[in-house]
Formats: structure tokens, C-alpha cells, sequence
């Protein structure tokens, strides 16, 4: 009989030695570091593949191997066997792509659920597919992974592989639609990886379409991407395109000097060294996969062996093994138990955070349309205020009244221009602006800033002083409007903090090539200067450099601010060179185009044209009491008869009746709006002028009031000359047309 009792013993260390070994890792593993450690693997693996390191790649796939392995993180496993998947197809090895797509997917059978992991696998399904001409069943696939993964980087390479194939089957409208979305990826890993590959996509496009002016343009989009970022084999791609786009228009020369980078970049890349060194990293990790299932097999072997001899043994071993088994499940459901409360606590912080950003959203929501409600309500009675102190200085009052007026007048213009920069500000915070793309005269645009703020400049005792390079084009595209916003900010920056001095404004070529002109501009003074430390937030809003600056010389705060939003539109920034007591320097250069191509048949600087209002007829709809007395007083003093509608459908219904020589059309109305009635109105009558009088809030759009049938937009408050001069543009040059017909 064989005493038992040492093996007892034997069996209570065995048992503590091997809690000891698997259970306290467990304990300990901390999971978000895991995962965090195997995300850097990863993106570290993604940067080697992209840059065609594929043995450096290689190495940090095994590393992550390893980790995940020694960390018993499956979720770890599974991807870092799909990426030796992708890695080995990508050298052209599909037999060991299979193998460790098999793998993840064995993997995947024993978890209980990964979707995610899944949704890769089927990516990785889909590109070998695709690598044997399967594109359907490719693009089924990829549907399927799609519903599995919301992984932003995965997903991404799902729409390129997605545009691959419909390149391939000759589905050219899908592909485009699939490679434009990826040209302004916010991929997080490869952003600029996939820019590169949706031009390459797009290149080919076009070359297969025979669109080589588009097929080059995207080739050398892709080329400079592909060497600022190393990648090797996009970048010869794209010379490869190049070559053949430029065959294929006829530029030989820009052909062959492209199939001459070809033969250097290839013999620069594809060496036979680097060949043998992916092989056999490739062949080397293969090779320790299956040695160690060998060895894990051998072990067994040998345990079994040695223990069926001693059936005794074997019976406690069993015990003792489903004892063990017992502890692991318990320990694993109490980790997982761990995990799922450790889910649940993320998920609840989510909510939270959620919660907080659409707060945070709705706040800023709130935020621009108090200021937009705000402001576009106090244009109503500053429309008042500025009308009646308009009127009331042209009835001669006496001298001590002047001033007051005066005064007055000072006062609505300055909160005016407040209210105006701040409903700017908000446009661009709720990203409501656009650049548009307007032909204009530069000179000219400059010249009306300048001259506009002249008046401010002598109050200073300060010359403005332009410095103009006629190297540049006349006919430039562009938008006037923000360039003139731009430069009307800087230069009264520059006059507020400039006494006895001179504001000097440059504007100089840099270079031209085709249509595409790149114009240097400064705006220089002698003035007060700003510190050092003052810059770091002089774009800020509502900042000044200091209160005490903010008292002597007033103003909001806003004006660089707009400048530095306004550029960010154009894509460019404004740059800012300073010393106190010596001046500033604000400069930026802006990409335009040019048209030169354009005869001057007429010149630019045209003086605005005198009209003879006397006499006309028109209707004006408007809902505000105030604002009726003073826009009929206006027109009276220039002898302008009107009828007056306070809504909508008393308008529609007035010039349905009536013969008007235009109508000035209030836009925010009660019942039907401004717009809603111009649409009725064009519906009958498509001669009479309408000019839109609004006051123009953040959701207001002048192309809407264009598209409804209006001729031009004048903002309220509006100055007389100004309003005077577009009914003359629009009502009398209309009226002497019809009676010329």
C-alpha cells in the first residue's frame, strides 16, 4: 500500500506554487494599461508599414505578440494576428496570411463575443479577395465588417479598399466618391497615410478616364505627401503616374525625367538585401509559432508519460488539476465580474461626458444665437437712433444742438461697429462664412480702405502711406469683401495706436506661376508698439494688451481677433512683429488667382455716378413704426414719393395693384418674411427692382435673398449715401432702360 501523505504535501505547495503563478498576474494585470501598451505597438507597427519598413514592422508585431501573450489579453492576440496577416499579404506571401488570419479567427471562436475583432478579420478576408480577383464577394465582406466595427482608423481603410475594388470593376462614380471622402480624413493613426492613397486612387482614376490634367494634379498632390512622410512605395507610384499621365498628354520631357525617378527610386528601394531581410523576419517568426505548438505538445507528451505509472499519482494529480481548474474559474468569473463593473463604470462616465459635451454644444448653441438675437435686435432702433440724427443735422439745427448731435451720431456708429464685430465673431465661431471667389481690382480694394479711414488718420496727425507692387495682376479672383474686413482691422489698429506717425501699408508679389499668384501683405506703424508678453494674446478676444490701454484709447477688443478667423478661412495666418516704443508689423500673404486673360475694356476706378431720385415712386415694406417715419422722411428729401406696407401680404398685394419704380423690402417680418414675399411678388412681376433692407442676422444669407429675386442688400443701420446711391443704381438705371425700350 503506498502511503500518500508526501504527495498530500507535495500537492498543498503545488497547488499554492501554481495560484501564485497564473492567479496573482491576473490580479495584478491592470487592463487599460494593456490595452494602452498595445495601441503604441500598433501604431508604432502602422508607421513602419506606411514608410515600407516591413522588417522593422515585423519586429513590433512580435513584441506585441509577446505582450499579449505574457498579459493573457486575447483581444491582443487577435489583432496582432490579423496585422501579421495584412503584413505578410502585403509582401506577397498569401499562404502565411492565411495561416494567421486562420489563427485570429480560431481565436475568435473560443471568445464569446468581439465584434470588433471580428469586423478586422473580415477586412482582412476581404483583402485577400481582393488579391485574388474576387472583387464582389471582396465587397460583401466588407459590408459585413462595416456593421461590426466602429473602429474610426479600420473603417477608414474599409472605404479605401471599398474604393479599390470599384476602381477595379470599373465602377468609376463610386470610387470617386470613396477616395474624395478619404481627402479630408480626420483619421487619427493615418491621416495623411490615406490622403496619399485616395490621390493615388484618384490619379489612376482620371488616368483610366483619360482626365490627365486631373490625373497629374492629384499625382503631385500625392508625391509631395509621399515624400514629407517617407512613403516610399506611394511615392513611387506617383512618379509612375506622372509619367504616364504626362505620356499620354504629350508632355514628353516631363515624361521621361518622371521614368528616370522611377529607375533611382526603385533601385533605392526595392533592394535585394531589405528583400531577404523581410523574408527571413517573416520565415523567422512563422518558424517560432509553430516551434512553440511543437514544444507545448512535447511537454504534454512528456507529462503523460511520466504519470502513467503511478495511477495513484495520477488520481490526486486529477484532483489536484480540477481543484486548480476550479480556483481559475472562480478567479476568472470574479475578473471578469472586475471587468464588467469596470465596464459599466466607463460606460456611466461616457453618459457622463456625453451629457457634458451636449451641454457644452447646446451652451454654445445658446451662446451665438442670444448674440445673433442681440444683435440684430438693437440694429432695429440704432436704425432709429442713426435715421433721425441723419435727418435731424440736415435741417441746420443751432450750434449748441450740433455738437449734441454730434455726439450722438459718434455714439450709434460706434455701437454699430461693435455690434457688427461681434455678430462677425460669431458667424466664424458657428463656421457660417465661406470664402467665396469674386473678381476684383486689388489696388482698388485698398485704395476705398484707405481712403475710408483717412478721416480717423488725420484726427492723429497720421499719414497713411501705400506701398503697391504694379507687378501684381490686375484681374484677381477672390473674396474683396473679407480681404477689405481684413485690411480695414489692421490699418485702424494700426491709426488707434499710431499719433504724429505714419501707417504704412505694403503689398507686394512674391511669386506667380500660372494662374496662381501669392501677394505679401504689411501693415506697418510707428506707434506705441506691443510687449513681448502682450502678444501671446493680442489675437485674443476682447484683448488689448491691458486695461490701462483699453481706457486711454477704447475700443472692443475684437478687431485682430476677426483678422486672425477671417485669414484661417483663406488658410493663412496673420504674423506679428513688435517693440515697445518702436511700432508693429502685421503681415500675412494670401494664395489668389489670377486672370489675366481678361481685357480691360472698362477701368477700375470708375466714380460712383450722381442720380437725379426726383420723382420716383416706390414701395416701402416695413413692419417697425419708427422705422416707416424715417425711411419716408429720407426719401423725401431726395423727392421720392412712397407707398407704405407693414407686412408681407399687404406688399404682394400692393404691387400687384400698383405701377412702382422699385420696392425696398424689409426681410424679418411677422407672418410672411421679406423673402417669402419677394418669391410671391417675381411670381407676377420680374421687372420691378427689389432691394432686401435687413437687418442682417447670423442665419441670414445674401445669396438666399439674391435667389429669391432680389437685386442688392442694403444692412440696416445703412448711411444716406449709401442707401441713396443703390436706389439710384437700381431704380433709376432700371426705369431709364424700360423707357428706352
Amino acid at each position: 500500500m503506498i502511503d500518500l501523505r508526501p504527495y498530500k504535501r507535495r500537492l498543498g505547495f503545488l497547488v499554492l506554487f501554481v495560484l501564485a503563478t497564473f492567479l496573482m498576474p491576473i490580479w495584478s494585470q491592470d487592463n487599460a494599461s494593456v490595452e494602452a501598451t498595445l495601441s503604441e505597438y500598433f501604431e508604432e507597427y502602422t508607421a513602419y508599414k506606411n514608410q515600407d519598413q516591413l522588417d522593422m514592422a515585423f519586429d513590433v508585431l512580435d513584441k506585441a505578440q509577446q505582450f499579449a501573450e505574457s498579459s493573457l489579453n486575447e483581444k491582443g492576440m487577435i489583432g496582432t494576428y490579423n496585422r501579421f496577416a495584412l503584413l505578410n499579404l502585403l509582401r506577397g506571401d498569401r499562404e502565411k496570411a492565411e495561416f494567421y488570419l486562420a489563427r485570429a479567427n480560431r481565436m475568435l471562436e473560443s471568445y464569446l463575443s468581439y465584434p470588433s475583432g471580428e469586423g478586422f478579420s473580415k477586412f482582412v478576408e476581404a483583402k485577400l479577395l481582393f488579391s485574388s480577383d474576387l472583387n464582389f464577394r471582396a465587397l460583401q465582406e466588407l459590408i459585413d465588417a462595416k456593421k461590426l466595427s466602429n473602429d474610426r482608423n479600420l473603417l477608414n481603410n474599409m472605404v479605401l479598399l471599398e474604393g479599390m475594388i470599384y476602381m477595379r470593376i470599373q465602377d468609376y462614380e463610386k470610387a470617386s466618391i470613396s477616395f474624395n471622402a478619404l481627402l479630408v480624413n480626420t483619421d487619427p493613426i493615418e491621416k495623411n497615410f490615406l490622403t496619399t492613397k485616395a490621390h493615388l486612387g484618384l490619379a489612376q482614376l482620371y488616368l483610366q478616364t483619360e482626365d490627365f490634367k486631373e490625373s497629374i494634379k492629384n499625382s503631385i498632390n500625392a508625391l509631395e505627401l509621399a515624400q514629407r512622410n517617407n512613403f516610399k512605395t506611394e511615392f513611387l507610384q506617383a512618379n509612375e503616374y506622372l509619367a504616364q499621365a504626362y505620356e499620354k498628354d504629350a508632355q514628353y520631357k516631363l515624361a521621361l525625367q518622371y521614368k528616370e525617378n522611377i529607375v533611382k527610386i526603385k533601385d533605392s528601394i526595392f533592394t535585394i538585401d531589405k528583400l531577404k531581410a523581410e523574408t527571413n523576419k517573416a520565415d523567422k517568426l512563422a518558424m517560432e509559432d509553430a516551434k512553440a505548438v511543437i514544444t507545448r505538445q512535447d511537454e504534454r507528451i512528456e507529462e503523460l508519460s511520466e504519470s502513467a505509472n503511478r495511477s495513484e499519482i495520477t488520481a490526486i494529480l486529477t484532483s489536484a488539476f480540477l481543484t486548480i481548474i476550479s480556483l481559475l474559474a472562480v478567479s476568472l468569473y470574479r475578473n471578469n465580474q472586475i471587468k464588467l463593473k469596470t465596464n459599466d463604470l466607463l460606460q456611466t462616465k461616457n453618459r457622463e461626458l456625453q451629457a457634458a459635451r451636449d451641454a457644452a454644444v447646446q451652451a454654445m448653441e445658446a451662446k451665438t444665437n442670444f448674440l445673433s438675437t442681440v444683435s440684430h435686435e438693437l440694429r432695429t432702433p440704432l436704425y432709429a437712433v442713426t435715421g433721425l440724427t441723419h435727418l435731424l443735422l440736415e435741417e441746420n439745427p443751432p450750434d449748441h444742438q450740433k455738437e449734441h448731435l454730434k455726439s450722438l451720431k459718434f455714439s450709434g456708429d460706434y455701437l454699430l461697429n461693435f455690434i457688427n464685430d461681434i455678430l462677425q465673431i460669431n458667424k466664424i465661431d458657428a463656421d457660417k462664412l465661406e470664402p467665396a471667389s469674386i473678381e476684383f481690382y486689388l489696388k482698388k480694394i485698398i485704395s476705398e480702405v484707405i481712403d475710408s479711414l483717412q478721416q480717423s488718420a488725420k484726427e492723429k496727425n497720421t499719414k497713411i502711406i501705400l506701398e503697391y507692387d504694379d507687378n501684381i495682376p490686375q484681374h484677381l479672383m477672390s473674396d474683396p469683401l473679407k480681404l477689405s474686413q481684413i485690411l480695414i482691422n489692421l490699418i485702424g489698429n494700426s491709426i488707434k495706436f499710431t499719433k504724429n506717425g505714419e501707417v504704412r501699408v505694403i503689398v507686394k508679389l512674391l511669386k506667380k506661376e500660372e494662374e496662381n499668384v501669392t501677394v505679401y501683405f504689411e501693415v506697418r506703424d510707428n506707434g506705441i508698439g506691443i510687449s513681448k508678453e502682450q502678444q501671446q494674446s493680442i489675437f485674443d478676444s476682447f484683448e488689448q494688451g491691458s486695461i490701462q490701454i483699453n481706457r486711454e484709447y477704447g475700443g472692443t477688443g475684437l478687431g485682430l481677433t476677426i483678422v486672425k478667423s477671417l485669414l484661417g478661412l483663406f488658410d493663412s495666418q496673420i504674423e506679428l512683429k513688435s517693440e515697445i516704443g518702436k511700432g508693429s508689423s502685421f503681415f500675412f500673404e494670401l494664395e489668389l488667382k489670377a486672370k489675366d486673360s481678361v481685357v480691360d475694356d472698362v477701368p477700375f476706378e470708375l466714380e460712383q455716378k450722381e442720380y437725379d431720385l426726383n420723382g420716383l415712386h416706390v414701395l416701402v415694406v416695413e413692419d417697425n413704426k419708427i422705422n416707416q417715419v424715417i425711411t419716408k422722411k429720407m426719401l423725401a428729401k431726395r423727392g421720392i414719393g412712397c407707398d407704405i406696407a407693414e407686412n408681407g401680404m399687404e406688399a404682394i398685394d400692393k404691387a400687384n395693384k400698383n405701377q412702382y419704380d422699385g420696392i425696398l423690402m424689409d426681410i424679418h417680418m411677422p407672418g410672411i418674411s421679406g423673402v417669402e414675399a419677394t418669391i410671391e411678388i417675381r411670381k407676377f412681376d420680374r421687372q420691378t427692382s427689389i432691394i432686401a433692407l435687413t437687418a442682417i442676422s447670423l442665419d441670414d444669407s445674401l445669396e438666399s435673398f439674391y435667389a429669391a429675386g432680389c437685386n442688392d442688400v442694403v444692412t440696416k443701420p445703412f448711411k444716406p449715401e449709401v442707401f441713396y446711391q443703390k436706389i439710384g443704381e437700381n431704380f433709376v438705371d432700371a426705369k431709364q432702360k424700360k423707357s428706352a425700350s
